[in-house]
């Protein structure tokens, strides 16, 4: 049987392969593993605005409530948002119910520890025993001892925290903020002008069905037009539950994880704050950025795609800077998971400190070509071993091979095989992965 959990909690369509009935299990099985306290013990539970959070959310409590566990309710709120008040307010664990970047259709269950990491592989192997094969025995709580619901107005403490994290105001600085008509929508125009900025807000206005269509950073073009519109200083795009950022500088121009990295780190090497004088990034990183952290002395330790790992890595070397070109970055000294608006601060007070706009910020490095294609498929494991596929990438990396790299991967929370090339070469990179992607979809195309 398929592990439940994938790379980022337990997804899938709403009400169809995540349904109430899983969620109300999944809560009685995470309270079962994760309440470490008998009595007394609680969980905090958020939610990003996507329509089916409410009806998630509502089993996903009677589950953990049916175990004698209490809930502190957030209600929408960022998942980074839920990791710090998990630990703020000592509680056992957190959830959050979100799908991140995802269609509004599907949704997603993660679960955090006590300490406000999200949970190891073997922990949520043993949520998904229980759930399994002894759900059935676990006890049944009655009268006095069933849990109690609480709604927890934290924001407050949550936007204390982000705003502590930064040394510089914003005055005088003109931004765009995009907020993908998800958790960020309330949060963040508010952590900016507190902080002086001038803000132009787009898609804040959350109705259950808009969260990240045509909007927030998977499509960075809407702040690219905001900010040329507008004459803005730089724009910022959040994901439906702000836990990645994409940065737009003010002549249009894309700032993505990569370059954000490498603007963040540099600033940290030149205060000597970057633990090891290492940043942690994943194979998808570009290799532009590789070599002009190589050039400037900061060494680049790579990891197999997905922030759990490259958390995983940062915690084992105790590095404090770490993430992925898709804008997810974790600063590992403020806080334990990735965070796009503690990111999107960070990013700003370097721009205010450095003086320099973030146009000339991002010339840290320069971007090698790259190409990337999503294969929908049957199957998204099956290309490892079909001998048509293996040989066609055998090809493609032949025809790179010295000056350029081909990577194919399967999606963690879709059915989709991702094909990226790159190199200096366009035309070059464009043909190999034409031809690659050709393969793919004739033998395992949906």
């Amino acid at each position: 049987m398929a592990r439940l959990f994938g790379t980022d909690g337990v997804r899938g369509v709403a009400n169809r392969d995540l349904t109430p009935e899983l969620a109300f299990r999944l809560g009685r099985a995470g309270a079962y593993v994760l309440s470490q306290r008998g009595s007394g013990a609680r969980f905090v539970v958020g939610r990003d605005t996507r329509i089916s959070g409410d009806m998630l959310e509502c089993a996903l409590i009677s589950g953990v409530l049916s175990m004698g566990v209490d809930v502190l309710r957030l209600g929408v709120i960022s998942t980074p948002g839920v990791a710090y008040l998990t630990r703020h307010l000592h509680a056992d664990a957190g959830v959050m119910i979100s799908a991140s970047h995802n269609p509004v259709e599907d949704n997603g269950i993660k679960f955090f520890g006590g300490d406000g990491f999200k949970l190891l592989d073997d922990v949520e192997d043993e949520i998904e025993r229980v759930l399994r094969d002894t759900e059935d025995r676990l006890p049944r709580p009655v009268g006095p001892a069933v849990g109690r619901l609480y709604e927890e107005p934290a924001v407050v403490a949550y936007e204390r925290f982000l705003l502590g994290s930064v040394r510089h105001r914003f005055d005088g600085l003109h931004i765009v903020l995009d907020c993908a008509n998800g958790s960020a929508s309330h949060i963040a125009p508010e952590l900016f002008r507190k902080l002086g900025a001038r803000v132009t807000v787009l898609n804040n206005q959350p109705d259950g069905v808009n969260i990240n269509v045509g909007c927030g950073s998977t499509h960075p073009h809407v702040v690219q037009r905001a900010v040329l519109a507008e004459g803005a200083d730089l724009g910022l795009a959040f994901d439906g539950d702000a836990d990645r950022v994409i940065a737009v500088d003010a002549t249009g121009q894309v700032v993505d994880g990569d370059f954000i990295m490498a603007i963040c780190g540099r600033a940290l090497y030149e205060r000597g704050e970057l633990a090891n004088n290492t940043i942690v990034a994943t194979v998808m990183s570009n290799l532009g950025f590789i070599k002009a952290m190589e050039d400037l002395g900061i060494r680049v330790e790579r990891t197999a795609v997905g922030d759990r790992y490259v958390m995983e890595a940062m915690r084992k070397g105790n590095h404090v800077l770490g993430g992925e070109q898709s804008g997810h970055i974790i600063f590992l000294r403020h806080t334990t998971t990735g965070d796009g608006m503690l990111t999107a601060l960070q990013l700003v007070d370097t721009v205010v400190e450095s003086g320099k706009p973030l146009a000339e910020l991002r010339t840290v490095m320069t971007r090698y070509p790259q190409i990337l294609e999503n294969v929908r498929v049957t199957d998204k494991g099956a290309w490892k071993t079909n001998p048509r596929i293996q040989e066609a990438l055998r090809r493609a990396e032949a025809r790179l091979d010295g000056w350029g790299r081909v990577f194919v991967r399967e999606s963690g929370t879709e059915p989709l095989v991702r094909v990226m090339v790159e190199g200096p070469d366009e035309r070059e990179l464009q043909e190999t992965v034409t031809e690659l992607v050709k393969v793919i979809r004739e033998e395992l195309g949906a």
